[in-house]
């Protein structure tokens, strides 16, 4: 099922040009805390790519100073784990790729605005899910 930012039945599309998916409800994770990874204008990190976390991934992050680990009860942010899917910023993904240290992705639950910031082709070579 695909998500609408009207509210509405389900409306934005993932890479592949289907409906969609959810990404993750534990942890809950997505721009809205809906479990996708939905977008809006709003959203200026435009947090559209659904990943699995890596060990690797996560110090990398950490490293550019986005420490997704450690959790912040404050936020209710449980902190993340090898092996979480989660909702990431398309333009990390993309510095993560640069470096060689991208985190998987699952293509079916990646919103297709993402595609404004990384290619398909590069998606498809991290992707756990059949094109």
């Amino acid at each position: 099922m695909a998500w609408d930012a009207s509210g509405g039945e389900h409306a934005q599309k993932n890479v592949l040009g289907g409906a969609l998916a959810s990404c993750s409800k534990k942890p809950l994770t997505g721009w809205f805390r809906d479990g996708c990874c939905a977008t809006d204008a709003s959203d200026h990190g435009l947090h559209g790519v659904c990943v699995v976390l890596t060990a690797e991934f996560l110090a990398f992050s950490k490293e550019r100073g986005n420490d997704l680990s450690t959790p912040r009860p404050e936020f209710e942010f449980p902190g993340l784990v090898p092996g979480n899917r989660w909702c990431l910023c398309a333009a990390r993904w993309q510095e993560a790729f640069a470096a060689n240290a991208p985190p998987l992705v699952v293509l079916a639950a990646t919103n297709e605005k993402s595609l404004a910031v990384v290619r398909l082709e590069d998606l498809l070579t991290h992707a756990i899910d059949a094109a």
